[in-house]
């Protein structure tokens, strides 16, 4: 494992789980300790921060929980003050935050429309309302937000909140990366496709498959063509690349992580 972050300071929104095994944010927070950051690990429920540190092995000294619920401004401007207090500075910011609920326009209530808009998109402008202002005084930073493959294509079901509000992010992303690469901050995405998280047990399988969980999964690895599906530690791959000098020179861009499932044409 390399130290690409000895001596860096990252905030990774999201970096609980809903169950056992590797999410997205969970992967990533580890992912950037073991490569040497002070990792800020925010997440509203602090339980699921105590699993994330149960994983983390012995990098978990270097995991530093926050429970904060990142829709709500006051709480995020409270945590981002806090980690710089506490560590100094910030480094890289990782928006992964985000979830999906089932229905288009006709069926999805409006309530749940909004509640949407809040969680995946909301949260990635508040990130950045609060983080960005102490990157620009550095004179630098990265910041990796999440989107996914939904807010690219059809996917398999109708999520018309979720796949409009993770097409969203991807723009915002390019649109921050632009007002401020003068700044010698970098903006990029990425795009997850249809990974094997704990998400799937937890919540995908009940909208989905009746609850069955196997059924749903079978599904998913036929749109696949690499023929098997990833889990949270590939995205956190990728976020360690974007997040990293070894991308440099790379940024309001995406990367997709998916399997080739988005260069299918069927």
């Amino acid at each position: 494992m390399t130290r690409r972050f000895e001596g860096r300071v990252a905030i990774v929104t999201g970096a609980g789980c809903v169950g056992p095994g590797w999410g997205n944010g969970r992967a990533i927070a580890v992912r950037l300790a073991e490569e040497g950051a002070q990792v800020w690990a925010v997440d509203r429920d602090a339980a699921r921060l105590d699993e994330t540190l149960a994983h983390a092995g012995d990098t978990r000294a270097a995991i530093h929980p926050w429970a904060c619920d990142v829709t709500d401004s006051a709480a995020l401007a409270a945590m981002v003050a806090a980690c710089q207090a506490a560590l100094g500075r910030i480094d890289v910011l990782v928006n992964n935050v985000g979830g999906s609920a089932p229905g288009g326009p006709v069926e999805m209530d409006e309530a749940v429309w909004h509640s949407q808009v809040d969680l995946n998109l909301k949260s990635v402008f508040l990130g950045c309302k609060h983080v960005l202002p102490v990157m620009m005084a550095q004179g630098r930073g990265a910041i990796v937000n999440l989107a996914s493959t939904s807010g690219q294509r059809w996917t398999g079901s109708a999520q018309v909140a979720y796949a409009a509000t993770k097409a969203g992010v991807i723009q915002l992303s390019r649109v921050v990366a632009v007002q401020h690469a003068a700044q010698g901050i970098r903006v990029n995405t990425v795009v997850p496709g249809q990974l094997h998280t704990p998400m799937v047990e937890a919540r995908l399988a009940g909208q989905r498959a009746g609850g069955d969980a196997a059924a749903l999964l079978a599904q998913r690895q036929k749109r696949i063509p690499l023929g098997f599906m990833g889990d949270g530690r590939d995205t956190a791959a990728a976020v360690a690349y974007l997040a990293s000098d070894d991308a440099r020179f790379v940024t309001g861009t995406e990367i997709v992580v998916d399997g080739g499932m988005t260069a299918r044409c069927d």
